[in-house]
């Protein structure tokens, strides 16, 4: 069989598996988050915590609850990794100095993962269970309850609430994330991933020099790693080392697991707003680009000229020879389509216009179908532009599910949109005109500019892959990524909990015959239009500097 028609199996599996369980996956997520009935687990959660579960919180109160979670959150990793040393499990490693502890807590709290060292030679077991596992499912249910509260505020009318945090957050790690984890973790030992306590095993090489491997709670953790849209992995070659990832059929799994709840809430947001044809218009628009992007990535890189890649058949280079490239080009396309940032071949060794996909992914947003939770609310935003667009184009109001997009919602959909590319490019300009900065490049040119843009467009998206041609821990990286990763989490997330408030207040507007039909192609197209321009007109400079100037050269 030719490696093109593996990969066009491979994907094509994909597509049908996900396609299969995106009504089953959409409706278990819609009776968790909307059902009146509290488990005796979570009650007793509710009365540690002190929480009324029949309580309701505006979106002001809503906000308040994801920060302060989230800056505790913050400080206790913080904390944990300082002491690091003095605790079980350490493997003798020592306390995580200050600015790799801030970014790393900042990182792992924002679902962002992004990793400025080498896991199995700086993280004890305990800190890697008890404090980067948990916030792989802490961070990635504050997506999703994010994205619940927008939706509420689609679907309910004159009210100003928009459920309780607090209970959203115990629902969505107890009712979806954890059972997934427990058996995928089941599934990933039997697979041959590693499960223990060990310190490591010293052997002995082919060439005779001798290695010590770590070993630790790999399986537990690889799980929610990918299946929250993580991707900080245990080991520093994350996805490509084979106690993370040790066959294809894992490899198929993985990618699966990170597009499983980012391509299903679309039908909870269906059920949700009382209208499933809404569902399946977002989850279209979501894979015509994640189809196209996976399509594209696979040319790209197996039919790249040039002498070598030519020889060979495909650009090889940084791609592990378990999965080949066509099978990395598929896993590099969904992870930066997604917020995941797992890697099973490394970004920085891609063909130029390769490396300038992954970017591109994350430069739309992440919405195709994105992160969990934050992947659902970047498309409602951007459909509430499009909405606003055509209305512009006929001198209508606009109105999107029976709510009119007004001045208010304008701001706090513009201010959204605006805040990454902002960050990303202040972020990149700013480092590459700090000769400090600079100094950690181990490349200049076209490649240069394109691996520091990567870096920023992957913090700033909450992303946390990276084209890992930079030495990225320093005091000005991981202070600058970690203000990149905290702004670029956390001020979309308010600006959308202002817009699921501000559409929760209004008044229903009946639908008449001048209004657009948002669940029809004709929308789905003009949705998928607006994402492709609003991006290219934000980054296509930058672009042209970094990986269009170093594909033409």
């Amino acid at each position: 069989m030719s490696s093109s028609v593996a990969a066009a199996i491979f994907i094509a599996s994909l597509v049908l598996v996900l396609a299969v369980v995106y009504r089953p996956a959409g409706d278990y997520m819609y009776r968790a988050l909307t059902t009146t009935k509290h488990s005796r687990v979570e009650r007793g959660i509710y009365r540690v915590i002190g929480v009324n579960p029949e309580g309701e919180q505006s979106w002001p109160v809503y906000a308040r609850s994801v920060l302060a979670f989230s800056a505790v959150s913050i400080l206790f990793l913080y904390l944990f990794l300082r002491i690091q040393g003095h605790l079980l499990l350490s493997l003798g490693f020592a306390n995580v100095p200050p600015a790799l502890s801030w970014n790393t807590a900042v990182s792992f709290v924002t679902n962002t993962n992004w990793q400025a060292y080498s896991g199995e030679s700086t993280m004890g077991h305990l800190v890697q269970m008890a404090g980067l596992a948990v916030q792989n499912f802490t961070s990635a249910a504050v997506g999703i309850v994010v994205a619940v509260a927008l939706v509420r505020g689609f679907a309910r009318h004159l009210t100003d609430q928009l459920g309780n945090f607090w209970v959203d957050m115990v629902r969505v790690v107890i009712r979806i994330l954890l059972p997934v984890a427990v058996v995928g973790a089941i599934v990933f030992v039997a697979a041959g991933m590693v499960q223990n306590f060990s310190s490591g095993t010293d052997v002995t090489t082919i060439a005779g020099a001798t290695q010590h491997i770590t070993g630790g709670p790999v399986a537990s953790q690889e799980v929610i790693k990918e299946f929250g849209t993580n991707g900080g992995g245990f080991y520093n070659a994350n996805s490509t080392h084979p106690f993370e990832n040790p066959t294809t059929w894992t490899n198929w799994l993985e990618i699966f697991l990170l597009l499983l709840i980012p391509f299903s809430l679309p039908r909870m947001f269906g059920r949700m707003v009382g209208s499933n044809k809404q569902g399946y218009a977002i989850v279209a628009a979501m894979g015509i680009i994640a189809i196209s992007s996976i399509v594209l990535m696979n040319v790209v890189q197996g039919l790249h000229g040039g002498t070598v890649p030519q020889a060979v058949g495909a650009a090889t280079e940084g791609t592990e020879t378990r999965f080949g490239v066509l099978q990395s080009a598929t896993f590099g396309a969904a992870t930066t389509l997604t917020s995941t940032g797992a890697v099973d071949s490394f970004h920085d060794s891609y063909t130029s216009l390769g490396g300038g996909l992954t970017m591109l992914n994350m430069m739309f947003g992440e919405i195709a179908p994105g992160g969990t939770g934050s992947g659902l609310y970047g498309m409602l935003v951007l459909a509430v532009i499009t909405v606003f667009v055509a209305g512009l184009m006929v001198g209508r109001t606009p109105e999107y599910l029976g709510k009119k997009i007004g001045a208010r919602e304008m701001k706090f959909a513009s201010l959204y949109l605006l805040t990454t590319p902002t960050i990303v490019l202040v972020g990149a300009a700013a480092s590459m005109a700090n000769s400090t900065a600079r100094a950690s490049m181990l490349n200049t040119g076209a490649h240069g500019l394109s691996e520091v843009l990567y870096a920023f467009t992957s913090a700033g998206n909450n992303n946390g892959s990276a084209f890992a041609g930079i030495g990225v821990n320093t005091s000005w990286y991981n202070t600058t990524l970690g203000l990149a990763m905290l702004l670029g989490r956390f001020l979309p997330i308010i600006f959308i909990l202002g817009l699921a408030g501000s559409l929760a207040r209004q008044k229903p507007v009946p639908e008449s015959t001048g209004t657009l039909k948002t669940y029809q192609p004709l929308f789905i197209g003009m949705l998928v239009g607006v994402i492709v321009i609003v991006v290219a007109l934000t980054y296509l400079p930058a672009l042209a500097l970094g990986p269009l100037a170093e594909g033409v050269h």
